[in-house]
């Protein structure tokens, strides 16, 4: 678990705030998704948060430990996996990967066998020994994974992460981030990917310009902003259409129906589809559905797509 507590950060005197009293916590055995756009302090965030760079002020707490005060402690339950992963080109990953275990007070055979482990799980089986310089930046991506677990720690931290990698790297993030879910572990993902963050978060955290703007649980997802309803109407016509307009706008194309702008409130549409059905129509789908995270984003934020 990772608390953070009024935490902000100055990188310069008399410029904005990095991050500005930011108070969020990341719980056990949690997705939790944090999204903004560049330069809202996600990856500030992160940092302070694996003691890469400390906070000016507040305070950061790893599973009790301070991160400042007590940073060895707290950093070790930390796994960080930054955008860019930078490591000497001329290393080979199973050696690298002895080298970082040394921190822990892992050495000898056992740690070989996990070693290996790891990195077949990560989908580098037969990659061992090849130089990092050789690597494709999907497979550097895998490599910093496997290096930031190789401690089993509580709190993993994913920082873009998914950019760059091809489906079948965002699908193995994915899986892997269920799996230390399942472990109990508390998992940070942030994403500029905004439909991935939706699919996995327990929760979604908002900031821009350093400040936490909104904290939205699995509920919400499903109802962000305003209605749709996602309609197939089996013998549908031009009088349907009607019926239809006459409690939103109708956005129809060959592949979906949807009725946006709803002139009811949420509460009376069931009162549509009763009307429908009345009207002798045979409703296959009848899906009232709020705004993707992603156009809930940005109508929060004031940005543009």
């Amino acid at each position: 678990m990772i608390s953070i507590e009024h935490a902000s950060k100055s990188y310069i005197k008399k410029q904005p705030l990095a991050v500005n009293d930011l108070e969020l916590e990341l719980k056990d055995g949690e997705i939790l998704g944090l999204v903004g756009l560049n330069g809202a302090g996600k990856t500030t965030t992160i940092r302070m948060s694996s003691g890469i760079i400390l906070p000016t002020s507040g305070h950061i707490m790893v599973d009790g430990f301070d991160i400042v005060s007590e940073k060895v402690k707290a950093a070790s339950n930390i796994g960080w996996i930054p955008e860019l992963p930078n490591f000497e080109p001329n290393a080979k990953p199973f050696e690298l990967m002895r080298y970082f275990a040394g921190f822990y007070g892992m050495h000898g055979d056992e740690t070989d066998n996990r070693i290996t482990e790891l990195l077949e799980k990560v989908g580098l089986k037969g990659q061992f020994n090849k130089k990092l310089r050789n690597y494709s930046q999907g497979m550097k991506k895998r490599f910093a994974i496997a290096e930031s677990i190789i401690g089993d720690p509580k709190n993993v931290l994913f920082d873009e992460t998914l950019n760059g990698l091809d489906p079948e790297g965002v699908l193995f993030v994915r899986n892997l981030m269920f799996s230390l879910k399942k472990e109990g572990k508390a998992i940070l993902l942030s994403s500029h990917i905004l439909s991935e963050v939706e699919d996995v978060a327990d929760r979604v955290a908002i900031i821009d310009h350093g400040k936490l703007i909104k904290l939205l649980n699995r509920g919400d997802l499903k109802t962000l902003g305003k209605t749709v309803i996602e309609l197939d109407i089996l013998n549908y016509d031009s009088e349907a259409a009607k019926l239809l307009q006459n409690y939103g706008e109708l956005d129809k194309s060959d592949h979906v129906m949807v009725l946006r702008d709803l002139k009811v409130s949420d509460a009376d549409i069931p009162s549509i589809l009763s009307e429908l059905v009345k009207a002798n129509y045979t409703v296959k789908k009848f899906n009232p559905v709020g705004e993707s995270l992603e156009d809930y984003f940005f109508s929060l934020i004031g940005g543009a797509k």
